[in-house]
């Protein structure tokens, strides 16, 4: 069984119920001379930021919260793993939105982040909810399909492929290849260019 299984996250949530926000202005491109990603989540929507005190990464209300709900085409643009990488950094680790951008969605697979989806309508409730009470502790359960807040139970979508990496924890592909090291330098140790290199 692995370690890194993600069946159910849970966390307040921001959010920025906005359509086509694009990978740009989640993580302006200034910033991706970085050699590693690390100090990327205090540059999350810094442009939008700086241009709105009242956005919703600027309040205090939403300080900590971890479930980003967002709108239609979350992560369009340019196909940067940065974005994701800002807002892991950030403190997110699931994001509720009408549709991702495919590649974006690709990314934040790959980082362990569950990107489900909820119809318009759920959404707007979400939000609602969410801006009436920001302690509003939202549940993204992907056994059962599904994101739960308050009173309320909504159905969730993801691809199958994307739920059953996350949910087996097969999306760690660092942690996969770490697993089986053995079976790694014995395979190294039959090439004939790896001779003489570390640990064949």
């Amino acid at each position: 069984m692995s370690t890194n299984q993600i069946t159910e996250l849970q966390g307040r949530a921001i959010p920025l119920l906005a359509d086509d926000i694009d990978t740009d202005r989640i993580i302006p491109a200034r910033f991706l001379r970085c050699v590693t990603f690390d100090g990327l989540g205090e540059h999350a929507f810094e442009d939008d930021r700086l241009q709105d005190d009242d956005h919703p990464f600027n309040q205090k209300c939403f300080s900590g919260a971890r479930v980003l709900v967002a709108g239609r085409n979350f992560g369009c643009g340019s196909s940067r793993e940065h974005a994701p990488q800002a807002l892991s950094r950030w403190g997110v680790i699931a994001i509720v939105a009408e549709s991702f951008a495919e590649i974006f969605f690709g990314n934040c697979t790959a980082l362990g982040i569950p990107a489900v989806t909820l119809d318009r309508e759920r959404l707007e409730a979400l939000v609602g909810d969410v801006e009436r009470d920001p302690a509003v502790t939202v549940t993204v359960d992907l056994e059962n399909n599904e994101v739960r807040w308050e009173q309320t139970s909504a159905p969730s979508r993801i691809p199958s492929s994307a739920r059953s990496a996350l949910v087996s924890g097969d999306w760690d592909f660092l942690s996969q290849l770490l697993a089986t090291g053995d079976q790694v330098r014995r395979a190294a140790a039959t090439l004939p260019y790896m001779a003489g290199f570390p640990g064949s």
